[in-house]
């Protein structure tokens, strides 16, 4: 059976359109650039290098949050279960997934993974997998990012709702989320919610979101999680 996104590659952008998330942004690039300032300003607060970071994106697609990181990681890694969507990613280093519960990389090589609204295409049985599987790939003291929709905000779960390519999801909690890091072995360090306000705010009021990064009612949210030691 093909993966199920080899089916969506060719329309994804136009799929994934819904009245009130263009009322967000119509340009689907804002919500990549969302994600990748998250990840920028968590190693920027701590101080955290980066040149030499290797950087592994689970369920990458067409690899548009990787491209943010061209020049600011070390070196830049996809996988993806459907090898339509990787078609798209041009030089990046992209693997494809045979199993969504293994991950084609070696033990202990990756400083960054993130599974950026992966987790809820995921089946329940196979998620404490994953998870330990990016555990494994994980150096000690590497960050695991796993980005979300949060189904506490009624426009997501609207959105969720009417989307085609989300009609087999399930929805992570925030706390679920911590709870499958917690059971892998990776502390979860911080969670942060986003996606309060439309492009034009946002550009605006930036700082006025950062503020309420606490509160849990963004569209999306970030479990930042470090792997023990």
């Amino acid at each position: 059976m093909k993966p199920e996104f080899d089916r969506y590659a060719k329309e994804y952008e136009e799929l994934i359109q819904d009245p009130l998330k263009v009322r967000l942004s119509s340009d689907p690039q804002f919500f990549h650039l969302r994600k990748w300032i998250l990840l920028r300003r968590f190693y920027e607060r701590r101080k955290i290098p980066t040149g030499e970071l290797w950087w592994l994106d689970v369920g990458c697609g067409k690899g548009d949050l990787l491209n943010f990181g061209r020049g600011y990681f070390g070196s830049l890694s996809g996988c993806d279960l459907s090898p339509e969507m990787l078609r798209h990613g041009e030089g990046i280093d992209i693997r494809v997934q045979q199993d969504a519960r293994i991950l084609p990389f070696p033990d202990a090589s990756l400083d960054l993974v993130t599974a950026v609204c992966v987790y809820h295409h995921v089946e329940l049985a196979d998620r404490a997998a994953l998870t330990a599987e990016v555990r494994r790939v994980l150096k000690p003291g590497g960050i695991f990012a796993m980005v979300e929709h949060n189904p506490y905000n009624p426009v997501t779960a609207m959105i969720v709702k009417r989307s085609p390519v989300d009609a087999n999801a399930h929805l992570l909690t925030p706390g679920l989320s911590r709870s499958l890091m917690s059971a892998a072995g990776i502390k979860p360090v911080e969670t942060t919610y986003f996606l309060y306000l439309p492009e034009k705010l946002y550009h605006r009021l930036h700082l006025l979101e950062s503020l309420a990064c606490r509160i849990p009612m963004g569209c999306q949210y970030a479990v930042f999680g470090s792997r023990s030691k």
